[in-house]
């Protein structure tokens, strides 16, 4: 009976690797296709379609993108700022907010936790938080619009107070306590020093969404100097559309002067290449602190 369970957990694990394998690869399939395509020639991607294998080289994407590399270095520069800004501020208000309503001396956890659930659910729309921004508190145009609405994400509460609450015992902090530690104290010394996988797992979330974000810029920000990254590349996108309809309704054909497809796969590259690195310097707490503090609860 043992040889045959061992013979089949040896056939599940082939099974389970063999289709963690082709999952990843299929992930990773159009990653390499942009990659390719952003060194393949425009001719060659519009006449034979994209190959994992460029057909020719070309680098004419990337000539024409830092040709005038300032307004991309400026794009960098206010989504970099705003991802480092916002991820650590993000940090420490969704931790202190995790610690303390996990606190079971806390009178109103129960009604904090069940509010900011609430707001998982219902919002109040697009135009009152619009409204909110740009009529009453007057941040149009300004660093501090592309950075406060993301702070405090109630997912991401959720989950901390879920993880502290597992990772931090009772005890411990009753302990502390006793030893004449304040609160501040507690959070910083035991609290922070014990959640680090947590703190991991809700930082890249925080900086995947700072990074990504291109949306509050195209309803809040007028000034090009300060475009995100990310509706920078969407400006030159809809940019080469009009371009290449413009040149489709004329009859004239310009991909020959713009390398319409190729810039686009080089853009992609260049916005996405950055945020790739910060994977794996989170991936060993990344599941830890997922799965822990959304089982428990």
């Amino acid at each position: 009976m043992k040889i045959k369970d061992d013979k089949y957990t040896g056939l599940f694990k082939f099974i389970a690797y063999a289709v963690i394998l082709l999952t990843s690869l299929a992930c990773l399939f159009p990653f390499l296709l942009i990659v390719s395509a952003s060194f393949t020639d425009n001719e060659s991607i519009i006449r034979d379609g994209y190959h994992l294998i460029p057909k020719k080289l070309s680098l004419g994407g990337y000539n024409l993108i830092l040709k005038a590399p300032d307004p991309v270095l400026k794009a960098y520069g206010v989504t970099v700022t705003t991802t480092v800004v916002g991820t650590l501020l993000g940090l420490f208000l969704i931790t202190m907010a995790g610690y303390v309503l996990q606190r079971k001396d806390f009178k109103y956890r129960n009604v904090f936790s069940f509010l900011i659930y609430f707001t998982t659910l219902f919002g109040g729309g697009l135009v009152p938080w619009y409204m909110l921004l740009t009529k009453y508190l007057d941040l149009v145009d300004t660093y501090t619009v592309l950075i406060f609405p993301g702070l405090m994400t109630p997912f991401l509460i959720i989950l901390m107070k879920n993880f502290v609450r597992s990772a931090v015992p009772d005890e411990v902090t009753e302990s502390a306590k006793l030893d004449g530690a304040n609160d501040f104290k507690i959070y910083y010394r035991i609290v922070l020093q014990l959640s680090m996988p947590g703190i991991a797992t809700v930082g890249l979330f925080l900086a995947l969404a700072y990074w990504n974000d291109w949306f509050l810029s195209s309803l809040f920000i007028n000034d090009p100097k300060l475009y995100q990254l990310q509706f920078y590349l969407y400006n030159i996108i809809n940019t080469i559309a009009f371009i290449t309809q413009m040149g489709a309704g004329s009859g004239v054909s310009l991909g020959g002067d713009i390398p319409t497809e190729t810039t686009k796969m080089a853009m992609s590259l260049i916005v996405t290449g950055p945020i790739l690195l910060l994977y794996p310097f989170v991936q060993r707490y990344f599941v830890k602190g997922l799965t822990i503090g959304a089982v428990k609860g």
